[in-house]
């Protein structure tokens, strides 16, 4: 086998560590410097119609994506084999439940970025590297499923042997980098722009992801009461007359 070309070194194994570290220590930075816009920067007091579609088709829909991809990239195809997954099983859970997580975040993304765009004020309120991230993360999502229907169901490139080896060896700092230059173009468009969406994730509104607020699940009800005697119900009848 020949050795990889520099250019694919740069691609598989320079630019994924300098985004898992700009990643980890961005993070950090904004956290200490940048606490109070630790935000999602919600735009909801400028229209909420659209958003109270778009955005939970994006949450839940990336929601089972990611899940998608936590069973797809870190658990090896023999560790499914094993517990009676055959491969025919899986591609057709990838390509039904998959698709229609990837539908759900295809379409919830749309409305919220038609609603960005089009509305004067939420626009206004979108900054430059939001923009980038909108577009970021079109392309990786996009890519996505274009590799999943064409390149892995019709291609039959099956990415457990190649994408998914790459991922662990990653983590344990021996990447096969023959592995990605390999892969199908959009199964690489998909996974290099990804790569970049995570370097800009600490710099976005992304950083909401590590502060949901879990903690509104087992809080009491709050009771809100108005001290405005105008605004208490008041008594029907006849208003009683001291003499």
């Amino acid at each position: 086998m020949s050795s990889p070309s520099a250019l694919a070194t740069v691609m598989w194994v320079i630019v994924p560590y300098l985004a898992l570290a700009v990643f980890v220590l961005g993070h950090i930075w904004r956290y200490r410097y940048d606490r109070f816009g630790w935000t999602t920067r919600s735009s909801q007091i400028y229209e909420s119609k659209l958003l109270r579609v778009g955005s939970p088709l994006f949450h839940y829909g990336i929601i089972f994506v990611f899940l998608g991809h936590v069973v797809g990239l870190g658990i090896p195809k023999s560790w499914t084999a094993a517990v009676g997954i055959t491969d025919g099983m899986y591609h057709f859970m990838a390509i039904t439940v998959g698709l229609g997580a990837a539908a759900a975040t295809v379409g919830g993304l749309a409305i919220l970025i038609y609603r960005r765009r089009t509305n004067a004020r939420v626009f206004g309120a979108t900054t430059k590297l939001d923009k980038l991230m909108y577009a970021m993360l079109a392309v990786t999502i996009l890519a996505g499923v274009y590799s999943t229907i064409v390149e892995s169901a019709i291609g039959h490139y099956d990415y457990r042997e190649g994408i998914s080896v790459w991922f662990r060896q990653f983590w344990a700092f021996q990447p096969d980098v023959g592995l990605m230059a390999a892969a199908p173009p959009g199964f690489q468009v998909h996974v290099f722009t990804a790569i970049l969406l995570f370097a800009l994730w600490p710099f976005t509104r992304l950083v909401h992801v590590f502060t949901v607020p879990l903690g509104f699940l087992t809080r009491p009800y709050i009771v809100y009461r108005s001290k405005d005697e105008l605004r208490q119900p008041q008594r029907r009848g006849w208003e009683k007359i001291d003499f």
